[in-house]
């Protein structure tokens, strides 16, 4: 854990957008969310820019096949292997870098150092999520596969190497979130690995983050594993599932107290479901997801100087229209919220 870092709720994103031109999304991020910008990951334009694929060059035997992502045994994958073992231990991405192809968004970010944002935001899939997602022949995730898992977790961290590196050519100051859906999964028959395993590869992706570092998930989950972490920043969804992190407040208030910040996803991410919402109502929303926090002895004004404003989870399923609402609503209850508590 760094020292504390006071993000006062400014706004950022957690990533993913609709639109389909990397650089109309990038004017998008820099109008909105100019004080944390995060690089647009763009589905719609390609495939590749799929949150599991978007990640996936370099790796061992990988290969693509329409939606599937596999991984294969070809001669030359002991060799691959050694290569990329080599290069985790000398923290050497050179290799593992992330090109304009599957990240065109990211390449256009470069632009927004004209504008010296104070901080820039990347994010970076988390190994559960891609060792489940990327799979073999018979349909199994590589987590299963221990000498997989090990490699993945150190493959991931190279590609966060890079990418921070990459990022802070915009920026000097760098925050990486490792997103991890599949963690609203964990203890059921779906995600079959012991917690030590979760926070082991979790923490090895984590290591390779030399600025901030945030892990995100959008749903219900242990927090009690991510509160522990190494992480400085929890990111959620406080929208829908503000109730699942409430029944951590020790954890939270623990977390806090060392320097922690909570990334509150606190603007729905449903087209039908965001019409219907404002700053106000927001606003109002936001303190009743604080409110059993504050219940447990932790300070209002701690939770609001501790804390970042996002929307719930990625942007991409929304209509372009609407994408540009949830981050105008964003931008605005932030300034709301900055000030009225002083900021």
């Amino acid at each position: 854990m760094t020292s504390k870092i006071e993000f006062n709720c400014l706004p950022t994103a957690i990533g993913s957008m609709p639109q389909t031109d990397a650089k109309e999304a990038c004017s998008i991020v820099a109008k909105y969310l100019p004080d944390l910008p995060a690089w647009p990951q763009l589905p719609k334009r390609s495939h590749l820019e799929n949150m599991y694929v978007q990640f996936s060059q370099g790796f061992p035997g990988l290969v693509l096949e329409g939606d599937k992502i596999l991984v294969e045994r070809p001669a030359d994958f002991d060799s691959k292997l050694e290569q990329l073992y080599n290069a985790a231990s000398e923290d050497n991405p050179d290799d593992y870098g992330i090109s304009a192809e599957y990240a065109a968004g990211l390449h256009a970010f470069l632009a927004l150092k004209e504008r010296h944002p104070g901080m820039v935001k990347g994010q970076i899939t988390g190994p559960i999520s891609w060792g489940l997602s990327v799979t073999d022949r018979e349909g199994r995730g590589i987590l299963y596969d221990d000498l997989l898992a090990e490699a993945l977790a150190k493959f991931l961290r190279l590609k966060a190497i890079w990418q921070e590196s990459f990022l802070s050519q915009v920026s000097p100051n760098t925050v990486i979130f490792v997103d991890e859906p599949y963690l609203t999964s964990l203890g059921t028959a779906f995600v079959a690995i012991p917690n030590e395993q979760v926070t082991t590869l979790l923490e090895e992706v984590l290591s390779g983050i030399t600025g901030l570092k945030g892990v995100h998930c959008c749903g219900g989950t242990d927090w009690s594993l991510l509160l522990k972490s190494s992480t400085d920043i929890l990111s959620f969804d406080a929208y829908n599932y503000a109730d699942s992190l409430s029944c951590y407040p020790a954890e939270v208030k623990a977390f806090l107290e060392r320097g922690g910040s909570i990334a509150w996803g606190i603007v729905a991410n449903e087209e039908d479901i965001l019409a219907g919402e404002s700053v106000s109502s927001l606003y109002d929303r936001l303190g009743e997801a604080m409110a059993p926090f504050t219940r447990e002895g932790i300070p209002f004004k701690q939770l609001v100087a501790q804390g970042l404003l996002t929307p719930s989870c990625s942007l991409a399923s929304l209509s372009p229209e609407a994408c540009i609402r949830a981050l105008e609503v964003l931008a605005g209850l932030s300034t709301r919220m900055r000030s009225k508590y002083s900021v």
